[in-house]
C-alpha cells in the first residue's frame, strides 16, 4: 500500500483529468446499475403483464442507455489512459536524472545494463500497468458499488450471501498477488542481469569473435534467459489459479442464491422479474471482480517495478550529500593534498595511505607506478568522484569539499584514454558542455587539437555524425575530438588519463602536438604508464601501493637509481649494466 500510495502521489499533477475521469467512470458503474435494474420492468411488464406501451419504452431506454455508456467509456478510457502515460513519463524522467546524480561509488556497484533495466524495463512495467490498473480502480470499484446497491434494492436477505462470499475473494486476491509480486521482483531482476550481459557482448563484439567465445557468450546469456523465464512461467501459473479459483467461490453463492431465492418466488414472496434482476445484479457485479482479478497480476506487477525503481530514487543524490556552498573561484596558488587517505567500499585495505603534495598553478606533474598503485584513485579525488576517507584536498588552502560542486568542476576538464564520445555531430560533442559556444570557438579548438584538418575534409563537417562512442572515426580522431572538447572549456586544471597510450605512433604524435597546445599556462595532473610521455614533466610522482615513494623529474629519478629507475628499464628493456649516463 505505501508503494501504491507513492504512486499516487505523482497524480496530483493531474487532478483535473482524473476527476473527469472519475465522473465518467461513474457514469459507466451508474448504467451499468441501470441495465441491471431495467431486467425487472421488462420481465414482468413485457413477458408477464404484457404491456405494449413498454414494449417500445423499454427497447428506446436501452439503445439509449447504451449510447450514454458508450460516451462515458470513452472519456473514462482516454483520460486514464493521458494520466497513466504521463506519470509513467515522469517518473521515468526523474529516474534518469537522479540516476546521472548519483555519487561515483554507486555506479562502479551497478553496471550501465542494470541501470538500463531500472530506467527501461522497471518503468515500463508501470506503464503496461497503471493505466488499466486505475481504469479497473475507478470503473469496475464502481461498477461493483452500483450492483450491489441493486441488489440490496431487490432483496437485502440474499444480498448479504454476496458480503459473505466477497472476504473469500479478497483472500485469493492477496495471497496470489503477494506472489505474483515477488515472482515480478525476480523477473525484473534477471532483465537486468541479461541486459548487462547483452551490453557487454555487443560492446565488446570484435573480443568475442576474435577469442572465438561465441558459444560462452551464448551459454551466460542462456543462464539469464533461463532465469526470466522461469520467473515469467511461475508468474503465469500463480496467477492461472486465482481465476478459477474464484470462478468456484462466485458459483458456490450463485447456487445457493438460485436455490434460496427460487424458494422464495414459489413461495410467492419474491416476484420473478425481481429475482432476476437481483440475478442479473449479481452475475454483473462478479464481472467487475474477475476483471480486477485479471488486472491483480499486472498491478503486482507494477508495484514490483515501482519498488525498484523507488530504491533507487531513495539513495542520495551528490546534491544531497554536497556539503559545499562556496563559489570556488579560478586556481591562483595551488593544489593540495594533505594526509589523504581513501578505501574504496566494502574494502579493508586502503588504496591510499597518508598522501602530502602539493602541485603549483601551471606546473605538469605525472603520476606514475604499476597497475593498482593508487595513481588513478588519487587523481579522482580532485573533481570529487571520490571523497577522502581522512585529511583533505584543497585548492588555494579551500577544502573542495566545502565549496560548490559545480563551481569545482568547471574548473576541470578531463581527457581519458578510453573517449567517451556521443551519438552526435562533431560540433555537439566538441561543444558539449558549453552551450554557448560559437562556431568560431569550435573550429579554433579543432585546430588546436589538430582535428580540424579531418574534419574538413567530411562531407558534412562539423555536422557529421560520428556514431555510437564515435565509430565512424579512428582512435586518434576520437582523441583529438576529445582534446578539441577539453581546449573549448578553457579549465585551469586538466587530467589526462592515459590520452595516448592506445594509438598509432602517428596519431601519436598529432595527439602529443594538440596536447601541447592543451596543457600550456594550466596545471595539469598526467596519469601514465608509458614513462616515454611524461619525461617533460615539472614533476613526476612514482607510486606504490598507494604511497608515494619517490619524487622528482626525470633525470633527478633515473640518478636516484630506485623504483622509477626499475620501471623505466623494463619499459625500455635495458641491461643492470648499462650505464644511467646514457638515458640522461
Amino acid at each position: 500500500m505505501k508503494t501504491l500510495w507513492r504512486i499516487m502521489f505523482y497524480l496530483r499533477d493531474y487532478r483535473l483529468r482524473l476527476a473527469g475521469a472519475f465522473v465518467c467512470s461513474a457514469g459507466v458503474a451508474g448504467l451499468s446499475a441501470v441495465y441491471a435494474w431495467l431486467v425487472q420492468p421488462v420481465l414482468d411488464g413485457i413477458f408477464i403483464d404484457r404491456n405494449r406501451d413498454l414494449l417500445l419504452i423499454l427497447p428506446l431506454a436501452v439503445l439509449g442507455v447504451a449510447l450514454l455508456k458508450a460516451l462515458f467509456a470513452y472519456g473514462q478510457g482516454y483520460l486514464m489512459s493521458y494520466v497513466g502515460h504521463w506519470l509513467v513519463s515522469d517518473v521515468r524522467q526523474q529516474l534518469f536524472v537522479h540516476i546521472v546524480r548519483l555519487p561515483i561509488r554507486f555506479h562502479d556497484a551497478n553496471s550501465s545494463g542494470r541501470l538500463m533495466a531500472r530506467v527501461i524495463s522497471d518503468v515500463n512495467e508501470m506503464a503496461n500497468a497503471i493505466p488499466s490498473v486505475l481504469k479497473d480502480i475507478f470503473q469496475q470499484g464502481l461498477t461493483f458499488a452500483a450492483m450491489l446497491a441493486v441488489v440490496f434494492y431487490q432483496n437485502w436477505k440474499l444480498a448479504t450471501i454476496v458480503l459473505i462470499v466477497l472476504p473469500l475473494s479478497s483472500f485469493v486476491l492477496v495471497r496470489v498477488g503477494r506472489r505474483i509480486r515477488k515472482l515480478s521482483k525476480r523477473g525484473q531482476e534477471s532483465i537486468g542481469r541479461m541486459a548487462s550481459v547483452l551490453k557487454e557482448a555487443f560492446s565488446g563484439i570484435k573480443i568475442v569473435k576474435a577469442y572465438g567465445q561465441e558459444e560462452k557468450e551464448a551459454q551466460r546469456f542462456s543462464l539469464t534467459n533461463q532465469s526470466f523465464r522461469s520467473a515469467k512461467i511461475k508468474s503465469s501459473q500463480t496467477s492461472a489459479m486465482s481465476s478459477p479459483l474464484l470462478e468456484v467461490i462466485g458459483v458456490c453463492g450463485v447456487a445457493f442464491i438460485i436455490w434460496y431465492g427460487g424458494g422464495l418466488v414459489i413461495a410467492g414472496e419474491m416476484k420473478p422479474g425481481e429475482f432476476f434482476s437481483f440475478l442479473a445484479a449479481m452475475f454483473m457485479a462478479y464481472a467487475p471482480v474477475r476483471k480486477m482479478s485479471g488486472a491483480n497480476e499486472s498491478v503486482q506487477r507494477a508495484l514490483a517495478g515501482a519498488q525498484r525503481v523507488f530504491h533507487v530514487l531513495d539513495l542520495d543524490s551528490e546534491l544531497a550529500k554536497d556539503e559545499g556552498k562556496k563559489s570556488l573561484p579560478p586556481i591562483a596558488k595551488n593544489l593540495e593534498f594533505s594526509g589523504v587517505k581513501f578505501l574504496y567500499e566494502g574494502s579493508e585495505e586502503p588504496a591510499l595511505h597518508n598522501i602530502n603534495l602539493t602541485i603549483h598553478v601551471g606546473e605538469v606533474v605525472a603520476f606514475v607506478g604499476a597497475s593498482g598503485s593508487g595513481k588513478t584513485t588519487l587523481v579522482s579525488l580532485v573533481p570529487r568522484f571520490y571523497r577522502p576517507t581522512e585529511g583533505a584536498v584543497k585548492i588555494d588552502g579551500e577544502d573542495i569539499r566545502l565549496v560548490d560542486r559545480s563551481s569545482l568542476r568547471r574548473q576541470i576538464g578531463i581527457v581519458a584514454q578510453e573517449t567517451v564520445l556521443f551519438d552526435d555531430t562533431i560540433r555537439n560533442n566538441i561543444a558539449y558542455g558549453r552551450s554557448d559556444a560559437t562556431e568560431d570557438a569550435i573550429i579554433e579548438a579543432a585546430r588546436a587539437a589538430f582535428a580540424w584538418e579531418f574534419i574538413e575534409r567530411l562531407p558534412q563537417g562539423l555536422d557529421t555524425l560520428v556514431g555510437e562512442n564515435g565509430l565512424r572515426l579512428s582512435g586518434g580522431q576520437r582523441q583529438r575530438l576529445a582534446i578539441a572538447r577539453a581546449i573549448l572549456r578553457d579549465p585551469p586544471i586538466l587530467i589526462l588519463d592515459e590520452a595516448t597510450s592506445s594509438l598509432d605512433s602517428e596519431s601519436e604524435k598529432l595527439v602529443q602536438k594538440a596536447l601541447a597546445n592543451l596543457v600550456k599556462a594550466r596545471t595539469t595532473l598526467i596519469i601514465a604508464h608509458r614513462l616515454s610521455t611524461v619525461q617533460h614533466a615539472d614533476r613526476i610522482v612514482v607510486m606504490n601501493r598507494g604511497r608515494i615513494e619517490e619524487m622528482g623529474t626525470h633525470a633527478e629519478l633515473l640518478k636516484q637509481g630506485g623504483l622509477y629507475t626499475r620501471l623505466y628499464q623494463t619499459q625500455f628493456q635495458l641491461t643492470q649494466s648499462e650505464p644511467l649516463s646514457t638515458l640522461l
